[in-house]
């Protein structure tokens, strides 16, 4: 079944609606890879203020999925990002999260999230976009081949155990 949905920028009155979703996607998140998401408690508190500053700016790419209910059941946020100053390209978008609530996935709603924030990022004069996926998150990385993204670089991670005091 295909969903009526309606997808748009995020407003700050929308803030608050999708922090049940940051909150759904860090815990999946955790439970993937609790060494590389470790997040506190309450992370989507942090978001709170983060989202916010994000509706409100023109360079970010915050929008959401709102059913023909009215309830939000996906969204994505990016923001533009300065790269160091030892390459020729001064700055990329950046895609920091794409939620789709279970219900609404395989309806095309993450990818059409993501060509938003494409296009929002093409419109503001960004000419890279970036992001990660977790390692086993191979529906993720399938999503955003479809709208063109490419694998980069692998991030490789260590834990070592700290010095103990004596």
């Amino acid at each position: 079944m295909i969903h009526p949905m309606e997808l748009r920028g995020a407003t700050i009155d929308d803030v608050e609606r999708v922090l049940p979703m940051v909150r759904a996607i860090c815990a999946l998140h955790e439970s993937w890879d609790p060494a590389k998401y470790g997040f506190i408690e309450r992370p989507e508190e942090r978001y709170r203020k983060w989202l916010g500053d994000r509706a409100a700016d023109p360079r970010s790419a915050f929008f959401v999925a709102e059913n023909d209910a009215g309830e939000l059941v996906g969204f994505i946020v990016g923001t533009v990002e300065r790269e160091i100053p030892v390459y020729r390209l001064a700055e990329f978008g950046f895609i920091h999260d794409l939620w789709v609530a279970p219900d609404y996935r395989n309806e095309g709603v993450g990818r059409q999230l993501s060509m938003l924030a494409v296009e929002r990022f093409r419109g503001i004069g960004v000419s890279q976009i970036r992001l990660d996926t977790a390692a086993n998150n191979e529906a993720a990385r399938n999503l955003f081949g479809q709208c063109g993204f490419r694998a980069a670089t692998v991030q490789m991670l260590l834990e070592i155990e700290s010095p103990t005091e004596d």
